[in-house]
């Protein structure tokens, strides 16, 4: 009897740092799983300039992953995004808005921000992670 379940797939951009230990993205069927991503550039270093630098490398980061997949940013479902100083973050949520509008669009998913101590890298602000279903954002 032939199985019916569908295999999952790693997702691993060559524009983004090779991962050891871990998968950017895990697609399984039209649903991807996107790691966490900082802020790490493809020399593997947190670009400098604080939180609204570091959230267009990491969402960058994320899309990168996303389009390896097969999709695109409307296709985000569910996105977290964890961070080490929540005021600084609100503090700058227009020019935040406007780098999500820039590369995603006006609609959002279901989103947390969470507020944490620190991150795997010290001088990272931001960690954000997602889901997308693929092909669920409407027509391209």
């Amino acid at each position: 009897m032939a199985s019916t379940m569908t295999r999952k797939e790693t997702v691993n951009p060559a524009a983004l740092p090779k991962p050891s230990g871990y998968a950017h993205g895990v697609k399984v069927g039209d649903v991807v799983y996107l790691g966490g991503q900082t802020a790490l550039d493809a020399d593997m270093q947190i670009v400098p300039g604080g939180i609204v630098e570091q959230f267009r490398q990491a969402f960058s980061n994320v899309l990168s992953t996303l389009a390896e997949a097969g999709g695109r940013p409307e296709d985000l479902v569910d996105v977290t995004i964890y961070l080490t100083d929540v005021e600084d973050y609100m503090a700058h949520g227009r020019e935040i808005g406007q780098i999500w509008r820039e590369l995603a669009g006006r609609e959002y998913p279901a989103m947390a921000g969470i507020g944490i101590t620190r991150l795997w890298q010290e001088e990272a602000l931001i960690e954000i992670k997602g889901v997308a279903v693929i092909g669920s954002g409407g027509e391209a």
